[in-house]
């Protein structure tokens, strides 16, 4: 505890302050605290196992750890990437720089999309919003280099910076290609041109945020005539065949609409050294030790990082981005207990049925809404600790062990292309986990009205058998209550129990629930927080979250014989605890869609009355809101 701040007037710092002064963040890593400390812990525990893996010290009967642990080893022999250079990836590179009309990409289309060149369009399969158990083909424009469309504002005090940036490191890496000095500055000068042009057209963060809005089914014939002169229906006839969707949903309607304001004839050239270039940056990832440290300066500056991470942590985290499901499911095997997987699930339920409680008593709400609520509640399906096996789809990522490292993320790419193209006429599987078991997270699907709890968070601050109820429920609980929540924010309610798109609201009910949701927009709209201001809209969905997961487990707290409201707040600080690199809370701000740590943990409580009345909190402390202030959607 800080002896330096009262906790009426900064529960955050009262709580976290001591820990702060002392906590020293990773040269390798842009924050320490909280999820983050947790996440290290599991990192190095597996680490440790993937050394004794390596060694043939230790063994696991689990089906695709093999693999893994081979990428594992693969990447660590750094002699043959040394000597290799900048080989592997010149063919591709050759192919791009070779182009010299539109026509030579749409011969190329259906090999690049495969090969890890990118297209003047994103393209891929997901669920359908309208139809959960079915899939849709979506579209959507090409991804730009800074965090979001706002810092390539004229006013913006950094976007003119990390473009130099980013431009030192192009010039670092095309230095080892075969193009003359003059052709990297082209090359330079035309990729920045084009990531200029793309970003008038595409959604910033704010727009994406509002993920309802990407659901723009469109005829193929109309998405395909803005496209023009990408030939898209040529490059789905080579996926598809006869088969072809006849339906897009675009998720990003201005992208592809204004498509010729970024794409055409004219300007071909731009787009093809923006292709080259971010095929050189991304197969850095894979080549020699040099280039992929290049590869990394910009994300570096972006935030605030100092050095990459070490050869073995590189390499793991390598295998474990590749076959996350196997390896959930060996941590939770090995290091997960039954016990605590109980535990937890009880809270779980026990948490739902305070919320059907609350939703009964919900003020605002009619008895139609309600009882639709409460069905989308009792349908609620609950993933806990990990799966029980890894997907068949895991059965098709071998590779020969022989090949490069750049290779083989060749090989296991286009596999992982195939596999989600494949998708399109299959059932959607209600079955896959949305986070693989040794990930510090949980999550709420909208598409399978069911939440997930990977076996990595189920430890201290936020949950232990060893702490008391309260403290679980300030912890733990506030999370399971924040993920239930995601089904009733604004994003999650437009959704049924079947997790289709369906409004089933009554339209008074709705329109009293957008006015609550503008109010926790003002709550923390414009907050100045480290030089920058919070975006109240970015954030609004993960607020109310927050508020929802709050306002039910300070309900179940009513309930309990035993009960202690100091730790249950002092708890709900210390999960947030974090302390991060200044350069990495910017870049948090204007992209991320959660509000920064501290914030979390300092505003919710202002809004309940137990919070004033556990620590006595008046007016004349800073952590006071006025009761008209005061906002409490669910």
């Amino acid at each position: 505890m800080s002896a330096k701040v009262r906790i009426q007037n900064d529960l955050y710092e009262y709580v976290n302050g001591e820990w702060l002064e002392k906590a020293v963040i990773p040269e390798d890593k842009p924050l320490t605290g909280g999820f983050a400390d947790l996440d290290t812990g599991v990192e190095k525990l597996l680490m440790e196992d993937f050394t004794l893996f390596a060694e043939g010290k230790k063994t696991t009967d689990i089906k695709h750890m093999h693999y893994a642990i081979a990428l594992y080893k693969k990447y660590l022999d750094v002699k043959q990437r040394n000597a290799d250079g900048i080989k592997p990836v010149l063919p591709l590179l050759e192919k791009i720089e070779g182009m010299q009309s539109v026509e030579d990409l749409n011969k190329l289309a259906y090999e690049f999309e495969f090969g890890g060149v990118s297209l003047p369009v994103s393209m891929g399969v997901s669920e359908d919003m309208a139809d959960a158990t079915k899939h849709a083909f979506i579209m959507s424009g090409p991804s730009i280099i800074l965090p979001d469309t706002t810092y390539y504002q004229k006013d913006h005090p950094a976007g003119k910076q990390l473009l130099q940036l980013y431009a030192g490191m192009a010039k670092c890496a095309l230095a080892f290609t075969p193009l003359s000095e003059e052709a990297q500055q082209q090359c330079i000068d035309d990729a920045l041109a084009f990531d200029a042009l793309i970003a008038q057209k595409v959604k910033s963060q704010v727009e994406w945020a509002d993920y309802v809005n990407n659901h723009n089914p469109m005829p193929l014939e109309e998405v395909a005539g803005y496209v023009k002169p990408f030939d898209l229906k040529g490059i789905l006839a080579k996926i598809y065949g006869e088969k072809v969707p006849q339906t897009i949903v675009v998720y990003d309607p201005k992208a592809i609409k204004e498509f010729s304001g970024y794409f055409n004839e004219e300007n071909f050239r731009l787009y093809k050294h923006w292709a080259y270039l971010k095929c050189l940056l991304s197969g850095c990832a894979y080549l020699s030790e040099e280039l992929k440290e290049i590869s990394t300066s910009y994300r570096r500056a972006l935030t605030g990082v100092e050095k990459d991470p070490c050869l073995e942590k590189q390499a793991y985290r390598l295998a474990s981005a590749t076959y996350s499901e196997p390896l959930g499911i060996y941590y939770g095997r090995t290091y997960f207990g039954e016990e605590a997987k109980q535990d937890v699930i009880a809270m779980v339920k026990s948490i739902i049925e305070m919320y059907k409680v609350r939703i009964r008593e919900n003020a605002f709400l009619n008895e139609a809404t309600k009882e639709k609520a409460v069905l989308k509640l009792s349908t609620m399906a609950i993933k806990m600790g990990y799966p029980d096996e890894a997907r068949p789809f895991y059965d098709q990522l071998v590779f020969d062990e022989n090949d490069s490292i750049f290779a083989i993320m060749k090989t296991l790419d286009k596999k992982i292309i195939q596999h989600n193209y494949d998708e399109l006429y299959e059932p959607v599987d209600r079955s896959i986990w949305a986070m693989p078991g040794h990930m510090v997270n949980a999550c709420y699907n909208p598409s399978a009205n069911d939440i997930t709890f990977p076996a990595a968070i189920l430890q201290k601050p936020f949950y232990s058998i060893h702490q008391s109820l309260s403290e679980n429920l300030g912890g733990i609980g506030a999370v399971i209550g924040h993920e239930i929540s995601h089904a009733f924010d604004n994003n999650g309610a437009q959704f049924d129990e079947n997790g289709n798109l369906f409004n089933w609201w009554t339209e008074s009910d709705y329109a009293s629930f957008k006015e609550l949701t503008q109010k926790m927009i003002e709550q923390f709209d414009g907050i100045e927080f480290h030089g920058g201001k919070v975006n109240g809209e970015l954030v609004v969905s993960e607020n109310i979250a927050d508020n929802g997961g709050m306002a039910v487990t300070l309900a179940i707290m009513k309930t309990l014989k035993e009960k202690d409201y100091k730790a249950y707040f002092m708890n709900w600080a210390r999960v947030w605890c974090r302390k991060a690199k200044e350069e990495y809370i910017n870049l948090l701000l204007s992209s991320d869609v959660h509000s920064p740590a501290e914030l979390r943990a300092n505003m919710q409580p202002r809004n309940f009355s137990e919070w004033y009345e556990t620590f006595g909190v008046t007016s004349d402390d800073k952590m006071y809101l006025p009761e008209d202030k005061r906002i409490v959607i669910w």
